[in-house]
């Protein structure tokens, strides 16, 4: 199955770690700002969604979202979400674990491509 985005074992771990601390979650890719460009997560709700962002697929099934805006230089690359030691973002719920969410892409190939442009992200809005 082609999926415009992928987690590693590293990622799913984490994943699994906060969603047993917190619930249900929701990732944002920030587009800069405060924390740079990093993968964001929330708890499920807790980041407002806006007809300007678009959700690109499920990771460990829970949504992962970014601004239809970004989405439209990074619609060619396939998106692996990793988990790596450092400090997530400021806001992000990995913070105080001493690990943090990554994003890894590489370029779709021809035939990925092919499938995926009749197959469109969802709009939020």
């Amino acid at each position: 199955m082609i999926t415009r985005i992928t987690s590693t074992p590293s990622a799913n771990q984490l994943i699994d770690e906060l969603i047993s601390e917190h619930g249900e979650l929701m990732f944002h890719q920030s587009g800069g700002c405060c924390d740079g460009s990093a993968p964001m997560c929330y708890n499920k709700g807790e980041f407002y969604l806006g007809q300007a962002d678009v959700e690109i697929g499920l990771v460990r099934n829970t949504a992962f979202y970014m601004s239809a805006e970004q989405f439209a230089y990074w619609e060619h690359t396939h998106i692996t979400l990793d988990a790596i030691k450092g400090t997530g973002g400021q806001f992000s719920l990995e913070r105080p674990t001493g690990m943090r969410f990554i994003i890894r892409s590489r370029l779709y190939t021809d035939d990925e491509w092919e499938y995926l442009k009749d197959h469109p992200v969802k709009s939020c809005g």
